[in-house]
């Protein structure tokens, strides 16, 4: 009854594709995404955003994200990456600046494909992206210009050798450990310079 309960295939929406009730159009995809999905300033949002952002600069934005898997970013050349995001400023009332942290845990891998989980907690990429959106004014806020984010891009051999089994880093921990910052631009030298050896 049950013979084919493997992942499905998943493919890329355009946006006008409707929603039906009784055979009958009720609105669209793309206003559901509007609905849902326009706070890009939420730390949820913002996270999404940041890997789009990433795979963008990678050449790695074809296809769907896939959620829960054990990396973020697996790019055409094979290279597994991890992107966290954090802001200064919130979607709600502040009343300070948010300080940067980033969650640096070792986690159980899931493997979507397969529906199988390991056994033991790593960090399973080979770079982490570390995206700060360091815009400080909300009245110009736009997490949509890429200037006003700034990306600090580290080895994940180096989290393990100096955070073993570290859960969070502060900005000013990840830069003791020497992260190469860059623009968006910048992005995919930084990466491939963390991977290169």
């Amino acid at each position: 009854m049950h013979d084919d309960l493997g992942p499905l295939t998943v493919h890329r929406r355009k946006g006008e594709e409707p929603l039906t009730a009784v055979g009958r159009p009720v609105g669209t995809l793309g206003g559901f995404w509007s609905w849902a999905c326009s706070d890009l300033a939420s730390n949820t949002m913002r996270g999404v955003l940041a890997e789009y952002i990433v795979a963008t600069a990678l050449g790695a934005a074809e296809g769907t994200r896939t959620e829960w898997d054990s990396v973020d970013i697996r790019t055409p050349d094979g290279t597994r990456v991890e992107v966290k995001s954090s802001a200064y400023l919130q979607s709600w009332a502040q009343g300070k600046l948010s300080q940067i942290t980033f969650s640096i845990a070792p986690a159980l891998g899931w493997d979507g494909r397969t529906g199988a989980s390991s056994t033991e907690a790593l960090r399973n990429s080979d770079v982490y992206v570390f995206c700060v959106l360091h815009h400080l004014d909300k009245r110009t806020l736009d997490p949509l210009d890429l200037d006003q984010w700034t990306f600090h891009v580290l080895a994940t051999r180096v989290l393990d050798e100096r955070c073993e089994r570290q859960k969070t880093i502060s900005l000013a921990g990840l830069l003791r450990l020497g992260p190469l910052q860059t623009d968006f631009a910048g992005l995919a030298k930084s990466v491939a310079a963390c991977t290169a050896g």
